[in-house]
């Protein structure tokens, strides 16, 4: 467990500091990060297992911070927070976070909750019968080959990618590929979406991507 990589992202040290004791005596490679302007850059360029994120914080909070994690990224998330309102928690898992804790809380409980998502996290990588996503490399690959993608043709795959059985209307397509807000048709997701499933077919002929008539659009999982 030695080469789990573990980011604790936390700007209150001592906080920090009691949560790495812990996790480190559980033999696993801590990083923490005091600043949430900081973040983005860092899980782009380390292998990070988990990421135990706060949700208030200088520089950026924790909110937009997972907005754009999930852009590029499935790491586990976990969200710790003061804030105990029941909106906050649906708002930090409708983001993409994978578990959410309130303080004050119990760092062995958190310790528990890290073991937990890795322990998801293996099972999905043992699954070899579908898709892998290559974030650095904006390509698609499985036992048969390699496809590479364009940039918005990888960010719309990896959104339905990353909650496979999800319906996923265009406008929440759009808002996962367009970051900078740019105002696009239907039309144009649809053509994407019409791009990257005829990629898809020189890998396998499974239909990964399903529409779903007046809603949007699915990832399934072959089986």
């Amino acid at each position: 467990m030695s080469e789990t990589h573990v980011l604790i992202v936390e700007d209150e040290e001592n906080l920090a500091a009691l949560m790495r004791g812990y996790l480190e005596k559980e033999s696993f490679l801590v990083s923490t990060l005091y600043d949430g302007s900081t973040v983005e850059n860092f899980v782009q360029n380390n292998q990070v297992d988990v990421i135990l994120l706060d949700l208030m914080l200088p520089g950026k909070n924790g909110v937009d911070l997972c907005r754009e994690i999930r852009q590029f990224s499935e790491v586990p998330i976990i969200m710790t927070t003061a804030k105990v309102e029941e909106i906050d928690r649906v708002l930090g898992l409708e983001i993409g976070a994978n578990d959410y804790v309130c303080k004050p809380y119990s760092p062995r409980e958190l310790v528990a909750r890290v073991k937990v998502q890795l322990r998801g996290a293996k099972v999905k990588k043992k699954d070899k019968r579908g898709l892998v996503l290559r974030v650095n490399q904006l390509c698609v690959q499985n036992k048969k080959g390699q496809i590479e993608l364009t940039g918005v043709e990888f960010n719309l795959l990896h959104k339905l990618h990353s909650q496979p059985a999800r319906v996923f209307s265009r406008d929440q397509l759009m808002d996962a590929v367009y970051s900078d807000g740019r105002i696009v048709s239907d039309r144009t997701i649809d053509s994407h979406i019409k791009k990257v499933r005829k990629k898809l077919k020189a890998l396998d002929d499974h239909d990964f991507i399903q529409s779903v008539y007046g809603c949007g659009y699915k990832y399934i999982e072959k089986p």
